[in-house]
Order: C-alpha cells, then structure tokens, then sequence
C-alpha cells in the first residue's frame, strides 16, 4: 500500500550516473579501484566526540574518515570508497513499566537502524534481519559491561544510528554497473557475504560504550570493537600464496576477503564479550582472533583519550584543581564571612 502522506523514492539503489566513456576498457576500470596505503596492522584514524544531543541522557558520534584516495577523473562520481559514521544515543535509566514483572537487573535495549541514505541500496524505514541481527550482538557485547545490579526495576534504550555504513565490495567489481545490485549487497565476486557489517558492529560497540559513559552508566571498564580479515591480493603481506591478515580492513580496497573475526574487548580485564567469525580461516583462527584483539586495543586508546577530555569539559576546573573545588574553597582566597549589622 503506497504512503500518500510523504513522496516514496524509488526502489533500488541510487548511486551516481556513470558515463560511457569511464567503461571503455577494464584496464581503465581497474586504475579507479582503491589500494590499502596503511601498513598491515595499522587501523584508521578514528574521531570520536561525545554530548552531541543535549535531549539525550548520554550520546556519542565516531567517524572513520575515508582513506587518501588516488584522484578520480571527472567522467565519474562514485568514490573510491566509503567511511562510516555512526551516533548513539542513551535513554535512561528510566522506570519500567508497570505491566512488567520485577526485575533486579537494568533491563538493556538495543537498537541499530541504518538511515536510507547509508548504503547504494536504499534501506527502508522498518528495521530488517540484518539491522536486527547487529542489534543481538551489540547487546550481548554490552551486557558482559554493565553493573545491572545497581539500577534495578530500570531499563536503558542504547539507540544507535549508521549515517553512512563501510560497504561490503568495490562498486566496479560486480556486475552493478550491468544493473544488478548482487555486488552492491555484498553478493558478488568480490563480496562474498556482508564483510562490511562486522566493521560497522565494532563501531556501534565503540561508540555505545562512550555513550554510556557519558549517560552515567555504571561499567565494569570500557569496552571497544576490533576487526581483523584474511584477505587475498596480488600484493598481499607476510605470505608467497597471495594471503595476509590485515587490521581494521576496507572491503573496496581488497580482491577478496576470506575471512574475518570482530571482538567486542576489555582490555582492562582481558575479556571478550562478544565474538563474531565469519569465513574460513583454517588453523589460523587464534591469529585471526588476536589480530582483533589489536585492532579493538588501537580504538580503546582514543576511547579512552575522549573521555578524559570529555570530562575536563564537563566538570571544568574541579577536575583540575582537585578537593580544593570540591570543598568549595579557592587557593590564595579566604573563606572567612564578613557579618554586618
């Protein structure tokens, strides 16, 4: 049934035109691919800022920026790859309703919904399985932090929002320049599966962990996503066969990726709350796991850097001065009251 009260788009994907004359040959295609100019185990930059929605109990905003690309000529406007940016928002603690039964645990909701614009493909207004799936991995990484023992008959909302999501496969690589968006969903030759949902899972963990943070929320310590891939090129690292492992990898900027694992860590603890592995890594899984480990270490240092600096902004000078603020007293200043008559 067709919504009469907002103009619908249309379906399919809606990624810029490309001309004729940037498809003459495949060699010409291939020059427009994107090559990794980082080392091995280098991962992006990340930036992150915290306190964003001033309506929200607790919020935060990371971005991966897009890599150094090579220049593109004018005959196309598709970019060489993508980034990902990311805001979460917390509500709560709030009371439960009244219609559910006691609970001596802070019930923990979770919500992951890609905006329409995220993706090639236009995503739709009702969450699907995959924005479903992401949000069951993000509450089991969260719930290995929270103290729920401190907020009973409570409940949080940890809503997440993907602004522009890591896309799963290089646009040129696929038959989507032919009309099929097999590619686009991560379905082609170079995609194999949704390689760029791991990457946006280890953001929308980094991310809600500094909004809980910042909401107030009670943790055990702070929990940061990590990503580690076996891929195959032809300039590949550490191996003769083509293979290498690779930290905090960009599926556009690889021929193939075999196999992938992302860890929701405490490095603090040295636990893991959440594990996710996808492909065939053979023996080299406990690499392949470690390598994750790195990676989720790398995005706890900038973590952990905002948040000290998130709050000096918000508690001013007491955080600098020490007890002489908190007792209400100022150095080289009495404190003694002058009583008139």
């Amino acid at each position: 049934m067709t919504d009469r009260r907002r103009t619908n788009p249309p379906n399919g994907g809606t990624a810029p035109p490309i001309f004729l004359s940037s498809l003459s040959t495949a060699d010409s295609l291939q020059s427009k691919r994107p090559s990794r100019t980082r080392r091995p185990d280098e991962i992006r930059k990340i930036f992150l800022k915290t306190g964003l929605n001033p309506s929200a109990t607790g919020s935060a905003y990371l971005e991966l920026p897009l890599p150094t690309p090579p220049p593109l000529p004018s005959s196309t406007f598709l970019p060489a790859s993508s980034s990902l940016k990311l805001t979460c928002s917390i509500h709560g603690p709030h009371p439960l309703p009244r219609s559910q039964p006691y609970s001596p645990h802070l019930q923990l909701s979770t919500h992951i919904k890609f905006a329409p614009f995220a993706s090639r493909v236009r995503r739709g207004y009702v969450r699907d399985a995959q924005e479903r799936d992401l949000a069951a991995h993000l509450d089991t990484a969260l719930r290995g932090v929270v103290i729920g023992e401190r907020w009973p008959k409570s409940g949080v909302d940890v809503c997440v929002t993907v602004l522009e999501g890591e896309e799963d496969a290089w646009w040129g690589g696929s038959n989507v320049l032919q009309g099929d968006n097999s590619g686009v969903r991560g379905e082609g030759a170079d995609g194999g599966g949704n390689w760029g949902a791991m990457t946006v899972l280890a953001g929308c963990v980094t991310v809600a962990s500094a909004a809980m943070v910042d909401a107030g929320i009670d943790c055990v310590d702070l929990v940061s996503g990590g990503v580690a891939a076996v891929v195959e090129d032809s300039t590949a690292w550490n191996e003769g066969n083509g293979k290498g492992m690779v930290l905090d990898p960009s599926p556009p900027e690889h021929e193939r990726v075999v196999a992938a694992a992302m860890v929701a860590y405490l490095q603090s603890r040295d636990e893991i709350t959440e594990l996710w592995v996808k492909g065939d890594a053979g023996i080299d899984i406990e690499d392949l796991i470690n390598g994750a480990v790195h990676a989720a270490s790398g995005s706890r240092t900038v973590l952990a850097e905002e948040l000290r600096e998130a709050g000096e902004r918000k508690f001013g000078e007491v955080a600098k001065s020490g007890s002489e603020k908190v007792l209400g007293t100022r150095p080289g200043v009495s404190n003694d009251v002058d009583m008139t008559g």
